[in-house]
């Protein structure tokens, strides 16, 4: 309710002051990510850099043990399932890595249901806070972040994403994310807001479009933006615009992609466009695991995060060059455990696990699971994510946005029940997103998987160019 209300207060500051406002915010979140144990964290993490091996193995297998024993000590979820297996105390701090598969796995839904409950630790560190998912094809999960884990994250992200990319979170950066910087309808430039405090250009994924991106341009010059990152979409739409348009882009260090799948394409025209390489990297909020791009191009699951097992149909590790099932055992999180987690991607081990940059970190070719079809507005705007149309209505279970005209869309959804408020609020979401259009509402028992047992989130029958 709080939350509301400042988004609603935020709305009707005028525009300098809603920089301000979002600079407020961001000076909450550099001391969240970048104060306190940051620094110290970030020097045992780059001392690290010079593990092998056998190293990396001790090293998890030595935090798992610790992670199984608070579990079982301190979080009833997890306290009620190892002793139905028959495992004490003493058996997991002894607990061989080799035998995690032994563990069952922990299902989405049940993280749902008791991520803030069973799944919750008696023994919490403090100033924990919880951060939603997206959501993007369904409900979103609540994950708890104390403080020190909050900071030990970006610490490995600073020496795992940024230095692998010659970055670092000092650097200007431009950001295209799912964050909504302006009100449902409001369709006035500049379509970005600048957030003083990390130096900050936040350019909103629900505007671009020919007729825009001279604004987006202007907004990257005027605050001496070094590099971009967000929606690999959404970036990949702005430097094609910019290259379609004849305008001449400021030459960036980097393109830093998440959330969906980077193609050749996008990196053709990155390269075309700002003169630099990007550089992909798949998380997610619930920090379970990492797996991020080495400056030779090369994905490589990075172990301090967590361990990420990629498995079979059968339940068995994947061999190099075979594709598998992502499961994630988190080793930050010790108020939230996660362990054995389904992330609900598939990814494509390398055949070939050597990389130029020497680093003994397992490599991949692939991250299948998050490659989705583009939705095109009447005016030609383009965009993939959708998350915000289901944020904050909890019992939908899936979902999937399919669009089959310029003007037709249809939200089809498995829930447990759907309110009138709650039709007309995601029906009132996509037209903030996409104009006047029609949106139909499909409840069903199931949403259609393809061979691989997954779903795309957004399906779309219309063609680039139908639009404007």
């Amino acid at each position: 309710m709080v939350l509301k209300l400042l988004e609603k207060l935020y709305y009707r500051l005028p525009l300098n002051l809603q920089n301000l406002a979002i600079s407020a915010y961001g000076l909450h979140w550099f001391y969240r990510r970048y104060g306190g144990g940051f620094k110290k964290q970030l020097e045992a993490c780059l001392k690290r850099d010079s593990f092998g091996p056998d190293d990396w193995y001790t090293y998890q297998e030595n935090a798992l043990r610790k992670l199984l024993v608070h579990a079982y000590t301190n979080v009833p979820h997890y306290h009620t399932l190892f002793n139905k297996m028959g495992l004490g105390e003493k058996d997991l701090a002894h607990f061989d890595m080799n035998k995690i598969q032994e563990l069952p796995i922990l299902e989405k839904e049940t993280f749902r249901k008791h991520g803030t409950s069973e799944l919750i630790s008696r023994k919490r560190q403090l100033w924990g806070l919880y951060y939603p998912s997206s959501g993007s094809t369904g409900t979103p999960t609540q994950n708890l972040y104390s403080l020190k884990m909050h900071q030990t994250y970006y610490a490995i992200f600073e020496a795992r994403v940024l230095y692998w990319a010659g970055l670092d979170y000092k650097v200007p950066r431009g950001v295209i994310g799912g964050r909504r910087i302006l009100r449902d309808g409001y369709e006035q430039p500049p379509f970005y807001r600048y957030n003083y405090i990390e130096r900050q250009t936040y350019f909103s994924a629900y505007h671009l479009s020919a007729q825009t991106v001279h604004d987006y341009v202007e907004g990257m010059v005027k605050n001496g933006v070094e590099y971009m990152t967000g929606y690999a979409s959404a970036n990949y739409f702005l430097a094609r615009f910019i290259e379609e348009a004849g305008i001449e882009p400021p030459k960036i260090k980097a393109v830093l992609t998440s959330a969906d799948k980077i193609t050749e394409e996008m990196r053709d025209t990155f390269r075309r466009v700002y003169g630099c390489e990007a550089f992909d990297s798949y998380n997610g909020v619930e920090a379970t695991c990492l797996i991020s791009e080495c400056e030779y191009h090369k994905l490589h699951i990075v172990p301090d995060v967590g361990i990420l097992e990629i498995i079979n149909d059968a339940g068995l590790p994947c061999m190099p060059g075979e594709t598998g099932e992502a499961i994630t055992t988190g080793l930050l999180n010790f108020d939230q455990p996660l362990i054995r987690y389904r992330m609900g991607d598939l990814i494509r081990l390398s055949e070939n696990q050597s990389c130029q940059c020497g680093r003994p970190m397992p490599v991949v070719d692939e991250i299948i699971g998050r490659l989705e079809d583009t939705v095109i507005g009447k005016d030609g705007r383009e965009m993939v994510r959708f998350h915000g149309i289901f944020y904050n209505i909890p019992s939908i279970i899936e979902s999937q946005v399919i669009q089959h005209t310029l003007e037709d869309f249809e939200l089809c959804i498995v829930a447990d029940r759907l309110t009138d408020n709650d039709i007309e609020l995601m029906k009132r979401r996509m037209s903030s997103q996409l104009g006047d259009i029609n949106v139909a509402i499909t409840l069903t028992n199931a949403i259609a998987r393809s061979a691989n047992g997954k779903f795309k989130a957004v399906i779309s029958h219309v063609k680039r160019g139908a639009g404007r």
